[in-house]
């Protein structure tokens, strides 16, 4: 089903009476919800699909760089359970939604990422060794060698939406053609500096796009907790904003509503708000154990509709795809990663002075005796 993100307006014409009571509509919403391909691999919106996606090349692309965070993550969870590196988030069974959204951005766009944002990070520019430095400790993590402008990873929930805001009213009073891209998973919705951000991005009319990762759980919170509302995509309505509900594991639909956001965004036309439903295939971090709260078969369920294989059914059935491929594939993305790991773990330790000195620009008075401190400390 292929729909657009805007929401409906209207007044109704024909007067409601309640006693001596008037009652008319002022204004009614509705979610659009986006799909174009099943977990078959089908197209299955009888519309032509967007132009990208008629390039074989173009989804193949797309096709590696989903596996490419697969293979990260896996990588990274191997690293922390063997001590050689911090608590991690994998994105494991979410590949398009980060990599969706992360297609649409151009260079000039920015990037505000959540903890679980590795696939967007990367896909704008930030290298995978800079997002294992982060996770093992090392400030340097956030400081990127490509995507200079994008912002650190924001771990204190929501607070990423506010900073948000803050770059794309500032590409507004430059008149920039640019936007903004930040990610929130739905649990994030819920606080208030999520809503307050959409109001500041509606009222001054912002160029920055919203992204909720509805992976159904936060943490070990599902949905029917987390929110009465049918959807996550209608609390854009209370602030003016567009929105669109997509399939979160079709990776053609995220990108397709990305694109139009973000082309909107750029040109004058405000914020939006997209919510992606897809499934957590995996713990929350590695400091989670998800067997402990998840309902028995829903993973079971979940694989057979993740976007990965969705993509490959597609290539294959176009003779695009073969197990050749994939081997070769998944052989080069392995040497990747683990060239990334290797700069990584080659990476000298930062010594204890650092917290001080990636923290301030010109090291206030009261803090020297304290990093000097530090200093004679680490040397024994």
């Amino acid at each position: 089903m292929l729909s657009t993100a805007d929401s409906i307006y209207s007044k109704e014409s024909v007067p409601q009476t309640r006693g001596a009571v008037v009652l008319t509509t002022v204004a009614r919403f509705e979610i659009k919800y986006q799909q174009y391909m099943d977990e078959t691999g089908t197209f299955i919106s009888n519309d032509v699909p967007p132009a990208f996606a008629r390039d074989i090349d173009t989804l193949k692309q797309l096709y590696r760089d989903m596996n490419r965070v697969r293979v990260l993550d896996q990588k990274a969870y191997a690293l922390q359970r063997t001590g050689k590196m911090g608590t991690y988030p994998a994105a494991t069974g979410q590949e398009a939604i980060g990599v969706g959204f992360g297609s649409a951005m151009t260079k000039e766009d920015v990037l505000v990422p959540y903890y679980r944002g590795q696939a967007s990070m990367i896909q704008h520019g930030v290298l995978m060794e800079e997002v294992l430095l982060y996770w093992g400790g090392y400030e340097k993590g956030c400081d990127y060698q490509v995507a200079k402008e994008d912002f650190p990873i924001a771990v204190p929930i929501a607070t990423q939406s506010l900073h948000a805001t803050g770059v794309a009213k500032a590409i507004q009073m430059r008149g920039e053609k640019r936007c903004v891209f930040t990610e929130i998973g739905e649990g994030g919705t819920s606080q208030g500096d999520f809503y307050e951000a959409l109001n500041v991005a509606g009222i001054w009319n912002l160029p920055v796009v919203f992204i909720i990762n509805n992976n159904q759980w936060a943490i070990s919170v599902p949905s029917e907790l987390q929110t009465n509302c049918e959807t996550y995509a209608q609390k854009a309505i209370a602030a003016g904003i567009d929105s669109v509900q997509v399939d979160g594991n079709d990776i053609v639909a995220v990108k397709e509503a990305s694109d139009k956001a973000a082309e909107k965004a750029r040109n004058g036309g405000g914020p939006t708000v997209i919510e992606c439903i897809s499934l957590r295939l995996c713990d929350h971090t590695t400091a989670d154990d998800a067997t402990r709260y998840r309902p028995e078969g829903e993973l079971d369920d979940g694989w057979t509709k993740e976007p990965i294989i969705r993509m490959r059914k597609y290539l294959e059935s176009k003779s695009a795809w073969s197990s050749e491929d994939e081997t070769n594939m998944l052989e080069e993305l392995a040497a990747e990663v683990q060239q990334a790991v290797d700069n990584y773990l080659n990476t000298p330790v930062d010594p204890p002075e650092a917290m001080f000195d990636y923290l301030y620009e010109e090291l206030p008075e009261k803090t020297v005796a304290q990093r000097e401190l530090a200093i004679a400390r680490g040397a024994k």
